[in-house]
C-alpha cells in the first residue's frame, strides 16, 4: 500500500504550551500544531488510546460502524484515518465496503499504520487536509471520522467538504468526546481527562509536544453535543441524531446526505 500525498507539510513544529492552550480552536496555527503533534506521537498512538480508553475504543469504532447500514458495494472514506484503526474496524463490517480511502495529513501517522493484506488490497490512503479532500463532489456512500472533528482548523468547513463528496443517500458517523451531562460523570471525566491520562499517555508515548495536555482542553473547548448536531444540520446533512456511550463522555454523531 502506498501513501500518495497532494499537500505538502507545514513548516510549524511548535508544541503545545499553556500560551497556545488557552484557547486552541481559534489559533490561526492550530492545522499546523496538530500535524506536527500527531507526527510526533505516531508510533506510540495506537498503544496510548487502547490503554487510555481502557480498551473501549475499539467498541465505540464498531457502534459508528453500525450506524452507517454499510452496504458491500459502498465506497468509504474515513477522515483523519491516522494510524488505520477505523479502516480495520470498516473491514470486519458484514458485509464490508469494497472500497476504503483513508484521509489523513499527517505523513507519520499513516505511514505507522499496519494492515493484513486483503485489507490493503482494499485501500487507498492519501495524506490531504480534510478541509480540501482531493474527492470528486458525490464520490463516496460513508464516511467515518473518529475523534477528529475536533481537530480541523475549520470545524463548518470541514464539515461542508464531507457533505459535498457524500453521495445522495450517503451517511456520515462521527465519534468525538463530549463532556457528560450528569455532573458526578462530568467531574469524573474531567479528572481523568486532565489528570490521570496526561501523565500516563505521556510517561507512554514520552510525549514532548504537550499532546495530552492538548487533548482535555480541546474537549472542553470543543462544541458541546447539541451544538455539534446543529453544525451538521447547517452543512446540509439530515436525519442527524447523536447517541452517547461511555457514561456519556463519547458521542456518536450521524447524519445522512438526501
Amino acid at each position: 500500500m502506498t501513501v500518495q500525498s497532494d499537500r505538502k507539510g507545514q513548516t510549524g513544529r511548535e508544541g503545545w504550551d499553556s500560551a497556545a492552550l488557552a484557547d486552541p480552536h481559534r489559533r490561526d496555527d492550530k492545522a499546523a500544531r496538530v500535524e506536527a503533534m500527531f507526527d510526533a506521537i505516531a508510533p506510540t498512538y495506537e498503544r496510548v488510546n487502547s490503554v487510555v480508553s481502557l480498551g473501549r475504543d475499539a467498541a465505540w469504532r464498531r457502534v459508528a460502524i453500525r450506524a452507517l447500514a454499510v452496504k458491500a458495494d459502498d465506497v468509504a472514506l474515513d477522515i483523519c484515518c491516522g494510524t488505520g484503526d477505523m479502516i480495520r474496524a470498516l473491514a470486519t463490517a458484514t458485509p464490508r465496503p469494497r472500497l476504503i480511502i483513508g484521509v489523513d495529513f499527517s505523513e507519520q501517522m499513516l505511514r505507522a499504520g499496519h494492515y493484513a493484506a486483503d485489507v490493503a488490497s482494499m485501500t487507498a490512503l492519501v495524506r490531504a487536509d480534510a478541509q480540501r479532500l482531493p474527492l470528486a463532489d458525490a464520490s463516496v456512500d460513508v464516511i467515518t471520522c473518529a475523534f477528529g472533528v475536533r481537530n480541523f482548523q475549520d470545524l463548518p468547513r470541514g464539515l461542508d467538504e464531507m457533505r459535498r463528496v457524500l453521495r445522495p443517500g450517503g451517511r456520515v458517523a462521527i465519534l468525538e468526546f463530549a463532556p457528560p451531562d450528569n455532573v458526578i460523570a462530568r467531574w469524573g471525566f474531567a479528572f481523568y481527562s486532565g489528570v490521570l491520562l496526561p501523565r500516563i499517555a505521556a510517561w507512554i508515548s514520552r510525549d514532548r509536544v504537550g499532546a495530552y495536555r492538548y487533548l482535555p482542553r480541546s474537549i472542553q473547548t470543543f462544541e458541546k453535543r447539541g451544538m455539534m448536531a446543529e453544525r451538521l444540520r447547517a452543512a446540509g446533512f439530515t436525519r442527524v441524531s447523536s447517541k452517547s456511550l461511555n457514561l456519556g463522555s463519547v458521542a456518536v454523531y450521524r447524519g445522512e446526505a438526501d
